[in-house]
């Protein structure tokens, strides 16, 4: 998957000027699809030159005019492209799954353990909020309408995975510290 296609997801859920997308790509997609502000910009204005978005500048009177993105024609046609392509199956690429591998050849084995304990603490907050997300936003998951309930499954996903972290984590933490 491109940036492009996850602005486009973004931006056909709701149009937006490129700040205002770039703190909702941050507390959605952003969960599972990192880019930085620059990039984002970049990516807004190759879009919009690729034709698959239009804009239009707001003015504001307390601050800068703002350029409101929205899907062009040819933007839906691209995002129905795409979403139409097989998914490639996803490739575990793990920097924490090859350190922990070679841990035993580490001078200091309670470095790495202490790494084990901060990745714990950061995946239960992010489970945490995952599940405040979930509560708050789809307390009836039954009722929901098929945009809603794709956003709520997607959520349940990124809680699963979360979920797997930690416990992963914690059982290669307690084989670790009961031997010692």
């Amino acid at each position: 998957m491109a940036l492009e296609h996850a602005l486009l997801v973004s931006l056909a859920e709701r149009a937006g000027a490129g700040l205002e997308l770039t703190r909702r790509f941050d507390a959605s997609i952003g969960f599972f699809w990192q880019a930085s502000h620059q990039q984002i910009y970049r990516v807004l204005a190759r879009m919009q030159d690729q034709g698959w978005l239009a804009s239009e500048v707001v003015n504001q009177s307390d601050r800068p005019d703002k350029k409101v993105y929205v899907v062009t024609p040819a933007g839906h046609a691209e995002l129905r492209r795409w979403l139409a392509e097989p998914t490639a199956p996803l490739t575990a690429r793990s920097d924490l799954a090859v350190r922990l591998r070679g841990a035993s050849y580490a001078d200091d084995r309670a470095v790495i353990l202490d790494d084990v304990r901060r990745l714990i603490a950061d995946h239960l907050t992010r489970r945490d909020l995952y599940q405040q997300l979930c509560a708050r936003d789809y307390p009836e998951p039954a009722a929901l309408d098929t945009q809603d309930l794709d956003h709520y499954l997607v959520l349940r996903g990124g809680l699963r995975l979360e979920q797997f972290w930690i416990d992963w984590l914690t059982e290669y933490l307690t084989a670790h510290t009961a031997k010692e």
